[in-house]
């Protein structure tokens, strides 16, 4: 008869976890329940799950209040019609941000409990009052016939009654006031928490009627899911078949377009692939994402098909993917394992600019009612819960922050233990629902069947649980991504075309690979800007491979990983990779695999090749077993069903067992922290397209870079390095500039949008007056024509937007205060004829280039008139320089750098270390480590140009200075003040 429980889904207002209702309902004596969590259903797949595991009936439904929390009426299904029409009416008042109604809708497949009034009636055939323990005294006076319509109702919000303490507290930080200052109609009542049937029965026993009614609703009421089944969109034609048909044709097609010359592996490998995918009913899931491709294709959107997909010569073909399984060895049960039952999942990455162009066409083309973005439940973690605590108990910002950093120091304060308590008591409780990153689901069914929809600011419909439980559904959502890699890869060929004419194929990947200019910067690791590789990390990584060619970088894109790197399994990849012939294989088997990757398992790929070609294993059991080492089936039978397997099957091929322990102990230690190599082949075919645009058009290359914001350095990294390339770089121009920064020949012209304090508004007015009615001529010609305020046009005086004048800055600022004297009308309304102004002889004002680079660094953050070493008050710029390292090897010097980033990792004492990445005197970038017995003494003292003492360390032809001392050097005043 527990018509309504929430759990904690029930944002800060239900303390119990959704999956440990059943249990604590078999506890107290239920054998069935009505989860009704305040308006949203995300925890519904999660609790019937959890019921059918124990054998307790479930049932669902949704509480539903208005804004202002108060309860309006609970919504019961009686099936799965009526949960569907529960989610649709509920997503219809979200979605349309529409009030509530006061009273509920008539819904066939529903009953409605509404709040006990002597206010209100009940007209409804599905509505009933819900009578309250403190409301039984008044119901005993009610006529028979309205005590016919009438049921128990004893909402369940915690476990225990202690637990109230704690719904208060979620109460408070929901409210985000002070615990105090809650009211008693903001909580829930204290004795919310499971009674058992005998304790139901006695609570209600002066009005038996209310428990009978409660009864025959409560027997009225299931639901249930088939966990088992796709609920994806299960046809993209008119019929499973025609899917078929139509795949095999796209993919033959593509085929020929990527084999020229046909082999018959791969195309005995596609057709094995289209049988398993048709075998899996697959075929709309491949067709759908294609279509999407074709689409983006159409209007020249650029996109990576990255991760497990380009496992597959199909989705290769369809140029869903670009990169060539059969070249990689890649196997398809990686990415479709034959005993799977739920579709794959199809990493897209669009620029970020096409992303909401693209998801937009999803939704037109399979309709509102089939397509939502993939929600996601923020939960609490961390620091956060410990800060909401603090505040509801008034702690000011200063002692949270201190609480935050030193437990310790409030050791004997009563109200902060019961805060730290507190806190990871709710750790991991959802605290808001929000949006995935990317993923979309496509449904046969209309999506209300499973899930209420938000409508988050994003303005499309969300579902309002998770990727964990879309997949318990048997959902696979299409991730459609944004990254700023594409959108500059794009933008560079857009801004090639423009400056230098030529159209160029990003795309032509194969002779990129072969571009004798790509292998050149590559093997000197000059990728600053390049997608994915131009990290100091992977700038080192790349140095120590000697990397110039596309199968190493792919090894360097996966060894780089944390997990493997943290291993040592990096280190020992570049050691064998320096001696390849001293590697000792465990078996001949070992050799025949692992030879690619000297005998490292580099790849999530190799675990499958092991489990396979050493001990028999099918690739569906490899595959199974992989995906059961990264941690999701430890422990569960099928998972020893295999580990035993590997054994026997390796005992049947006759392999020793002291190897057989070995080979599997490395693929139990490698498998946790594993890369997909399909994954690292998609970041590497990318980082070789922004490679070749750099090695053949690198001016607009990294305009490109510059204008997507998106790479591992600051913008000023970015400009300095087209500098040391070539181009000049002018400060924004009234005349010249754009909204983001344009190239004309060998000269940029930054963007207005790198100007600080510069309003968007102001950019867009000048732009579009200087386009209408040309350049603008002088000052005063400028403000007649626009209406930027006085200190927006400071702001461009100051940042030498008007520098094409040959007037110093303080001259045309003088003239800015006189001209909006005298011409305050022409500011703020043009005229209908220009009027000319009288002169003014000034005297000479001048500037100097230091107070121009302190403007510049006010504005930009950044000098452009002088570089970093100019505003040194030394004029030492260090014994030698970065090129000079290789011949320096093991020598102690004195070297100048501008710090450029900053990385620290903990030691195993933990203590803190720290690489940090300089530019020299000559713009050459340079790595430094700084061991912690060296920072205690020679701490960084933030951003800044530095003298550093220290010895030149090499490590595979990778060098570095090892610092024993260092300072940051004082720079030139300000003139300015």
């Amino acid at each position: 008869m527990l018509l309504n429980v929430h759990s904690y889904y029930s944002l800060r207002y239900g303390t119990i976890p959704a999956k440990e209702l059943p249990s604590l309902a078999r506890e107290n004596g239920w054998n069935k329940l009505i989860l009704t969590d305040i308006n949203n259903t995300s925890a519904v797949p999660e609790f019937v799950k959890a019921c059918n595991e124990i054998e307790i009936d479930s049932a669902a439904g949704i509480e539903f209040r208005d804004k202002n929390h108060k309860l309006l009426y609970i919504g019961l299904a009686k099936n799965g019609a009526g949960f569907k029409q529960l989610n649709h009416f509920l997503s219809e008042h979200l979605l349309e941000k529409n009030p509530l109604p006061l009273s509920p809708p008539v819904l066939e497949n529903t009953i409605f409990i509404t709040p006990f009034s002597l206010d209100r009636t009940i007209n409804k055939e599905n509505e009933y009052f819900g009578i309250s323990p403190n409301q039984i005294s008044k119901a005993k006076l009610l006529l028979p016939k309205i005590l016919e319509r009438c049921v128990a109702l004893y909402p369940i919000n915690f476990h225990k009654k202690e637990d109230f303490a704690l719904h208060c507290d979620l109460r408070a930080i929901d409210k985000n006031c002070l615990r105090t200052q809650l009211l008693p109609s903001d909580c829930s009542d204290k004795n919310s928490f499971f009674p058992t049937p005998q304790q139901f029965q006695t609570i209600f026993s002066e009005l038996p009627i209310l428990i009978k009614n409660s009864e025959k609703i409560i027997s009225q009421c299931s639901i249930n899911f088939d966990f088992l089944t796709s609920k994806n969109k299960k046809q993209y034609t008119n019929s499973r078949y025609d899917d078929k048909i139509l795949l095999e044709k796209l993919a033959l097609d593509g085929f020929r377009y990527r084999y020229k010359n046909q082999p018959p592996k791969a195309l005995a490998r596609l057709k094995n692939e289209l049988d398993v995918i048709d075998k899996l009913n697959f075929s709309a899931y491949f067709l759908i994402t294609w279509d999407m491709i074709r689409y983006s294709m159409s209007r020249g959107f650029y996109h990576v098909g990255r991760g497990s997909g380009a496992n597959s010569i199909t989705a290769y073909c369809l140029q869903i993917t670009n990169v060539d399984p059969i070249e990689l060895d890649l196997y398809f049960e990686r990415f479709i394992n034959p005993k799977r039952s739920t579709p794959p999942d199809f990493d897209i990455d669009y620029s970020w600019r096409d992303r909401g162009d693209v998801v937009d066409y999803l939704f037109k083309r399979y309709g509102k009612l089939h397509t939502a973005l993939m929600g996601t439940i923020v939960t609490f973690k961390n620091k956060s819960p410990l800060r909401e605590f603090a505040k509801v108990y008034g702690f000011p910002k200063n002692e949270i922050d201190s609480l935050i950093r030193n437990h310790q120091k409030f050791d004997n304060d009563k109200v902060a233990k019961h805060i730290l308590e507190r806190a990871e008591r709710v750790q991991n409780f959802p605290n808001m629902r929000s949006i995935h990153a990317g993923g979309v689901l496509i449904s046969e069914e209309p999506l209300t069947t499973y899930t209420a929809l938000d409508l988050p600011p994003k303005g499309l419909p969300t579902t309002q649980w998770d990727m964990r439980s879309a997949e318990m559904l048997g959902f696979e959502k299409i991730d459609v991504l944004s990254q700023r890699g594409i959108g500059h890869i794009q933008e560079s060929a857009e801004i090639i075309k423009k400056n230098r004419g030529v159209k160029v194929d990003v795309f032509d990947i194969e002779n990129f690979k072969k571009d004798e200019n790509v292998k050149d910067i590559l093997s000197r690791a000059k990728t600053i800007g390049c997608f994915y590789i131009e990290s100091p990390a992977m700038r080192s990584l790349i140095t120590k491979l000697s990397c110039d060619n596309y199968l190493t970088l792919v090894a360097a894109s996966s060894i780089i990983r944390p997990g493997v790197a943290l291993s040592g399994m990096m280190k020992e990849y570049i050691k064998r990779f320096h001696n390849p012939h001293n590697i000792k294989y465990l078996h001949p088997v070992m050799k025949e695999q692992l030879s690619e990757t000297f005998g490292v398992m580099v790849y999530q790929e190799d675990v499958l090749k092991v489990c396979h070609h050493y001990a028999g294993l099918d690739l569906a059991e490899s595959d199974v077993l992989r995906r059961a080492m990264s941690g999701k089936m430890r422990g569960k039978k099928e998972f020893q069903r295999i580990i035993d397997n590997f054994f026997k099957k390796a005992k049947q091929l006759n392999r020793p067992e002291n190897i057989t322990k070995e080979v599997w102990r490395q693929v139990e230690s490698f498998a946790g922290y594993s890369f997909s190599k399909a994954h690292s082949a998609s970041y590497a075919v990318e980082s070789y397209q922004s490679l070749w645009l750099k090695a053949h058009y690198p001016l607009e290359f990294m305009v490109g870079v510059i204008n997507n914001f998106g790479g591992f350095y600051r913008s000023w990294i970015y400009f300095h390095e087209a500098k040391r390339l070539g181009a000049t770089i002018s400060l924004p121009c009234i005349n010249n500039s754009q909204f983001t920064t344009i190239i004309k020949k060998d000269k940029i012209y930054m963007g207005f949008i790198h100007v600080l304090s510069l309003e968007e508004k102001s950019i867009k007015q000048i732009i579009k007056e200087r386009d209408k009615n040309g350049k603008f001529l002088d000052l005063e010609d400028f403000l007649t024509r626009t209406y930027c305020g006085i200190q927006q046009v400071e702001i461009l005086i100051r940042i030498g937007a008007f520098s094409f004048l040959e007037e110093t800055k303080p001259t045309l600022l003088w003239q800015l205060f006189t001209l909006r004297q005298q011409k305050i009308s022409q500011i703020e309304q043009k005229q209908l004829f220009a009027l000319k102004s009288k002169n003014f002889t000034l005297p000479k004002l001048t500037t100097t280039l230091l107070e121009d680079a302190y403007d510049e660094i006010e504005l930009l953050e950044f000098p452009i008139s002088l570089n970093w070493f100019d505003l040194l008050k030394t004029s030492f710029r260090g014994e030698i320089l970065a090129k000079d390292f290789a011949q320096n090897r093991g020598k102690k010097v004195k070297i100048l750098g501008h710090l450029v980033s900053l990385k620290y990792i903990k030691t195993q004492k933990k203590e803190i270390m720290h690489f940090a990445t300089w530019i020299d005197y000559k713009g050459e970038f340079f790595d430094s480590i700084h061991f912690p017995n060296t920072l205690k003494y020679y701490p960084f003292r933030g951003v800044g140009t530095y003298l550093l003492l220290g010895k030149i360390e090499d490590e595979f032809g990778q060098q570095h200075i090892l610092i024993e001392k260092m300072a940051r050097l004082p720079i030139q005043p300000d003139p300015r003040t």
